[in-house]
């Protein structure tokens, strides 16, 4: 009898969670879209035109995120968990994929992953600069300390990121229930006082705003964006949450209050066209315009804050893919897996933001570089899942490309009207986006170049042991782990140890990481032991890409009996000197900048969190 009651408190509870991490983009975006169609256009404030804005924001709600986002991609899920990388490792584990399809998926998904990046780096800007630009709305001379007091809310974000979140981020849930609740409310009231508004609930309003405004109506969709940004985080954030308390707490609460929110506008802008200035502000009353500036500030931090730990979490996925190299990941929780903190990508984010907002200076200035990204992203995450109806979910080939047209219609038709934006910052994100695929995609062909040349000089594993045995160096006691990549081939740390040493542990184990396209490996699956020889041992530990790493940890669970003695073990890595060469391989200028990353990545010993005192690192020279 009790089973049910649990599950719906549970599922409450997740929902609440998750309308503190996962609405914070989309839930902020009523704070400069109607500002951003009717002032950044000048468009004329009568009943045709706010009906017609109104109608296409509440499509764009209705087919892009609650079709699109919410009813299909959240069923594209890998084991529980959402975003681009985890759809990608899904097509990649499931679909009989040709080589040259399978390069084309990974590009499409890391292009997708790296237009996040892009997206991230305006989220908080624009985000903030429109919160704290409410103090204009009650006192004008208070203009010159806008940017100064957003730069210094960003910048304090960015600098509690390494304390982490766990203690703070219980408030989240509770302040956007707020916040969403204060939206809906606001929008009520003024729809009582213009509720001819409500017929923008029929599409042909939309329709007749086309047809009345042409190719400007194509470009005004530049800024109907603004009202839908964010939808990809809905899928993105699925694992933290699931599935159903996303749709719940979407469709029951926030939906409805992001409507009621942009017609209260929408009415507000009839009934006092002077509101086209601020009209999320300005659909408060006076006396709680100050409550409403410190409420809309907590918001956005919020949803900043989503998007950086979003980043982090991306980050990791790709470290754990091969796309990039390793980076210091630190846990900022003894509880939740998910806080993480990665030093390199918060502050390389705060360079980017800071350098956002005073090159920008206010919202509408930034208005014109975002939708881009996000926009790019929209289409390529339809691509995906189209692959995914069509070769995991077995739809026929009508159904899927009629899904695939009717989404891509949409994405593509709000692409295209943000193209016009690249000369006016829109470069921006595309710049960031294709700086970060240029630097995943060298680092993914630049591993694939050092193995092809560490293979060419490797030995077989299994006669070199049997050699070893044959004719012995001298044992000494302890544990000795080589870690390598290949788990069939003699690691190079072993054959210098014993070229320069002289000498060969007890036990001698080779230990191989390997990288489900999973995002948690069961405990029960994680380690894998083989006995080679006397004295000799293969052991492979399987992570998943949202899985913490601890090589430690994972020994210490070992099986058959085998016991590992922490002061007991050396841990023995080979860290190749590389040497870009004009030749086979990669462009020249890629191979100095994937020396440069594999120079600059971090410690293997505190990536798998191995004691500093218990690793040997020898290294080689290597022509690439």
């Amino acid at each position: 009898m009790n089973q049910p009651h649990q599950e719906n408190s549970t599922t409450r509870a997740l929902a609440l969670g998750a309308l503190g991490v996962v609405f914070g983009d989309i839930g902020t975006s009523p704070l400069y879209t109607m500002k951003e169609v009717f002032g950044g256009h000048h468009l004329a404030l009568n009943q045709d035109n706010v009906l017609g804005i109104l109608s296409l924001i509440f499509w764009s709600l209705m087919l892009v995120v609650s079709l699109k986002y919410v009813s299909v991609m959240m069923r594209a899920d890998n084991k529980g968990e959402g975003g681009i990388l985890a759809l990608l490792s899904l097509l990649q584990g499931h679909a009989p994929l040709g080589s040259r399809t399978r390069w084309l998926l990974m590009s499409l998904g890391f292009l997708g992953a790296s237009l996040f990046f892009g997206d991230t780096l305006i989220t908080p800007a624009i985000s903030v600069l429109s919160a704290v630009e409410g103090l204009e709305m009650g006192a004008p001379a208070l203009h010159p300390f806008i940017v100064p007091l957003a730069l210094g809310i960003l910048v304090g974000l960015f600098i509690i990121q390494r304390h982490g979140t766990a203690s703070i981020g219980k408030l989240f849930g509770p302040v956007m229930l707020i916040w969403f609740g204060v939206l809906g409310l606001l929008g009520t009231l003024s729809i009582f006082q213009h509720p001819q508004v409500l017929a923008a609930l029929l599409p042909i309003h939309a329709l007749h705003f086309f047809a009345a405004h042409g190719t400007a109506s194509f470009l005004i969709l530049g800024a109907v964006v603004l009202a839908i940004t964010g939808a990809e985080a809905l899928y993105a954030d699925m694992g933290h949450f699931g599935r159903q308390p996303i749709q719940l707490i979407w469709f029951a609460f926030v939906l409805p209050a992001l409507v009621l929110n942009y017609f209260g506008q929408g009415a507000l802008l009839l009934t006092n066209p002077e509101a086209v200035r601020n009209p999320f502000y300005m659909l408060a009353p006076g006396w709680a315009l100050y409550p409403m500036i410190g409420l809309a500030t907590a918001a956005t931090v919020i949803a900043s804050q989503a998007v950086i730990s979003g980043a982090f979490s991306v980050t990791r996925q790709a470290i754990q893919m091969g796309y990039a190299p390793r980076l210091i990941i630190r846990h900022t929780s003894a509880s939740e897996v998910g806080q993480i903190y990665i030093p390199f990508v918060n502050w390389t984010l705060a360079i980017g933001v800071a350098l956002l907002v005073l090159g920008f200076q206010s919202s509408s200035n930034l208005a014109a570089a975002y939708g881009i990204a996000v926009t790019a992203t929209f289409a390529i995450d339809t691509l995906l899942v189209g692959l995914v109806m069509r070769v995991i979910w077995g739809f026929g080939r009508g159904v899927t490309l009629t899904a695939m047209l009717a989404f891509l219609t949409v994405d593509l038709a709000f692409f295209g009207a943000n193209v016009v934006k690249i000369p006016d910052g829109g470069w921006f994100p595309l710049v960031a986006a294709l700086t970060i695929f240029t630097l995943l995609v060298t680092w993914k062909r630049g591993r694939e170049i050092v193995r092809l040349r560490l293979g060419e000089k490797v030995l077989p594993l299994r006669p070199f042991v049997k050699s070893l045995l044959e004719d012995p160096p001298i044992r000494v006691s302890g544990t000795a782990v080589f870690m390598t990549a290949e788990s069939k081939t003699v690691p190079s740390a072993l054959l210098h140890n014993i070229k320069h040493n002289k000498v060969l542990h007890e036990r001698v184990v080779i230990l191989n990481v390997r990288y489900a396209e999973v995002p948690y490996v069961p405990a029960d699956l994680r380690l894998e032991l083989e006995k080679l020889a006397e004295g000799f041992y293969h052991v492979v530990v399987r992570y998943g890409f949202m899985d913490d790493i601890d090589i430690p940890k994972a020994l210490s669970e070992c099986p058959c009996g085998m016991q590992f003695d922490m002061m007991d073990t050396t841990f023995f890595f080979s860290r190749e000197n590389l040497i870009p060469t004009r030749g086979e391989g990669m462009s020249l200028w890629r191979e100095h900048i994937f020396a440069a990353m594999a120079r600059n990545a971090a410690s293997p010993m505190i990536f798998f969190q191995i004691p500093a005192n218990r690793v040997v690192e020898l290294g080689a020279q290597l022509e690439i």
